[in-house]
């Protein structure tokens, strides 16, 4: 994994992420419980500076909107989940809806307003 540059947009989801049956994550596949309302998955690896400030961006966001978890996965600990979800750089952060179904996604460090737009999507 390497690090990725500039800010991330947090756009739609891949193609086929929203169709039933498609891929849900949950507390197994994370590592942690999902959010009540939301949650924020950050894919980092160890030595990625942009991966330290997405960290509080996140951890701000969803320390400010009740129900919203953000959830850190070291991309290079979980190789098997980073191919599955076609994750190719760090920061990676996917938004999830209530139930683990991905709507958004970026690439790159997000702006705090484009994460908290972002969650409009799964709230």
């Amino acid at each position: 994994m390497r690090g990725g540059k500039g800010a991330g947009s947090l756009g739609a989801a891949p193609a086929g992420a929203d169709r039933p049956g498609a891929a849900r994550l949950g507390a197994a596949e994370l590592g942690a419980e999902l959010g009540e309302r939301a949650t924020l998955v950050q894919f980092s690896s160890a030595f990625c500076q942009p991966c330290r400030a997405t960290r509080r961006v996140l951890a701000d966001v969803a320390a400010m909107v009740p129900g919203v978890a953000h959830v850190e996965i070291d991309a290079e600990a979980a190789l098997g989940l980073v191919r599955a979800l076609g994750v190719d750089k760090t920061p990676t952060v996917l938004v999830l809806d209530a139930a683990g179904h991905e709507v958004r996604r970026a690439a790159g460090q997000p702006r705090k307003a484009d994460v908290i737009s972002a969650l409009g999507a799964a709230i």
